[in-house]
């Protein structure tokens, strides 16, 4: 099974951008599908960005359009491209696939 680890979040200020990492324990190329997702205190788990092994991308409304995913596949690593943040964007934001999870990153939008 896959082991992630996220990294790149902290504390930015509304308008600002941050750039989230998820390193797997092996090669992503065969893994069809790695997605992000956040949760927000008191809220549940969502959805907030997928790629596939083909580079097709999807994301959820609210941040269509101000976070890309990508992927590097030589570092095994999935980013999240996070711009134009809001406060709403307050999160812990967690990397899956395999149905493997990360330990999550907290990202706070702040000012």
């Amino acid at each position: 099974q896959v082991q992630l680890v996220e990294s790149g979040g902290g504390l930015v200020e509304p308008g600002g951008s941050l750039r989230l990492s998820c390193e797997a324990s092996r090669s992503i190329s065969s893994i069809y599908v790695m997605r992000w997702y956040r949760q927000a205190p008191g809220k549940e788990r969502e959805f907030v960005a997928w790629i596939d092994s083909g580079g097709i991308t999807n994301y959820a409304g609210a941040v269509e359009g101000r976070f890309t995913i990508s992927t590097n596949n030589a570092k095994n690593t999935v980013y999240l491209q996070m711009n134009s943040l809001k406060r709403e964007d307050t999160a812990v934001y967690y990397c899956n696939g395999q149905k493997s999870w990360g330990q999550g990153t907290q990202v706070t939008v702040s000012s």
